[in-house]
């Protein structure tokens, strides 16, 4: 079974500096929460363009995890998109939008994704894992782009 998300945030930034924020693969160290242990394994510097691979560490619930995505999709300053290749999911694709508005830059997330388990457990553990970490990155994305 394939599930949704998605979620905005407007930060009040121009266009370029919001995406070249999200070109520098470090900068997603950044915005994921602590308690997920992350970090990036693969060597700097890493380009951000069609078919570039990373490679991250993390821990989910505690267990430890490698993870390798594929950015399937480049087009800056529109949008770019990663799916994964190896980790925890079935399916991971994660498609980032950004558009410029008259408040300033509204980034979208949107991800589906599939996992070896059914709906009961995406409903007490990954869903509520995934709000969890797309919160913090909201607000985290707000405090350095914007400083609020």
């Amino acid at each position: 079974m394939s599930y949704r998300f998605s979620t905005e945030t407007i930060i009040p930034r121009d266009l370029s500096d919001v995406f070249d924020f999200f070109s520098d693969v470090r900068n997603l160290e950044s915005i994921t929460p602590p308690w997920l242990k992350f970090g990036i394994v693969t060597p700097e510097p890493i380009e951000m363009r069609e078919g570039a691979l990373i490679d991250y560490r993390l821990r989910i619930r505690g267990i430890p995890v490698r993870w390798r995505t594929r950015i399937d999709a480049w087009n800056p300053p529109a949008y770019f998109i990663d799916s994964q290749v190896r980790g925890p999911y079935r399916t991971w694709i994660h498609e980032h939008t950004f558009e410029q508005t008259s408040q300033g830059v509204r980034v979208l997330d949107r991800l589906r994704y599939e996992f070896f388990c059914g709906a009961l457990l995406d409903r007490w553990l990954v869903r509520p894992d995934i709000e969890r970490i797309f919160e913090y990155r909201r607000r985290r994305m707000r405090e350095l782009l914007v400083g609020s």
